[in-house]
């Protein structure tokens, strides 16, 4: 059977006003957790790869300050770098930061994230749609991210809140913003227990269709780059098992030199 090009997978977004909530939400649970690291947690392992718990910790507290900039520029109407020094800066401030003391890291992910949500709770309604240089979007888009990663880099810290603790409208959010991740010439057809299908890609003449069934919070994780914490995702092509598919890399917001 032939499939036909399905259109793109599209999530409602949250008002301002609810994606408020959800900033304050995620930022309370991630200072909730982050004040039980100790010196020697930090240290310790994420789940990335070659970072540790500081790694994870230190670029929050980047990525808040750095949309705390994009939001006190754009009122101004200016624009101005994601990160100070591009991605070459952002790098080496992570790692002079990952060492710090747990009372550091607090200190200054508490400051941070207080900026950024002082200065999005001040906007008016229109404020929102102000353009910034994040993805060459507005601050709506901005608060987007700082969401995507404070749900999901409080994962990456194995702390007890892993993707099965994600919400349904983070999960269809992330469906929405990764379908870049599919290749050409893939329809990847989801299939999550109890809840309505969707499909994520482009197809045309000649595509190849994996079917994905499992728990919503796995699919998200593993469109994600992450691991499925309840292990339920199978894929079938053609009536057969198969393995997941590869998929592109996380688009990135700050390309590397």
């Amino acid at each position: 059977m032939t499939e036909s090009s399905p259109a793109a997978f599209k999530a409602t977004q949250p008002s301002a006003t609810q994606l408020l909530a959800n900033l304050d939400s995620a930022a309370g649970v991630v200072l909730h957790k982050a004040a039980t690291l100790s010196d020697d947690d930090l240290r310790s392992a994420s789940a990335l790869p070659s970072w540790t718990r500081g790694h994870v910790v230190a670029h929050l507290c980047g990525v808040a300050n750095a949309l705390a900039r994009q939001c006190e520029y754009a009122v101004r109407g200016e624009k101005i770098d994601f990160y100070d020094g591009g991605y070459e800066g952002r790098t080496q401030a992570i790692e002079v930061a990952a060492g710090h003391g747990a009372a550091e890291h607090l200190r200054d992910l508490t400051g941070a994230l207080d900026r950024v949500l002082t200065d999005m709770r001040g906007l008016a309604d229109d404020g929102w749609q102000l353009p910034i240089s994040y993805r060459d979007g507005v601050i709506y888009d901005g608060g987007l991210a700082l969401w995507r990663e404070l749900v999901i880099h409080l994962s990456d810290l194995e702390l007890g809140r892993g993707p099965e603790t994600w919400p349904a409208d983070f999960c269809r959010h992330l469906f929405d913003f990764l379908q870049a991740r599919v290749p050409a010439g893939l329809l990847l057809k989801f299939q999550p227990l109890g809840l309505p299908s969707f499909t994520l890609g482009n197809g045309g003449a000649g595509a190849r269709t994996v079917y994905v069934s499992g728990i919503l919070t796995d699919m998200a994780a593993w469109i994600a780059g992450r691991t499925p914490s309840l292990d339920s995702l199978r894929a079938e092509a053609a009536a057969d098992a198969v393995d997941l598919p590869e998929l592109l890399p996380w688009p990135a917001a700050v390309a590397p030199k």
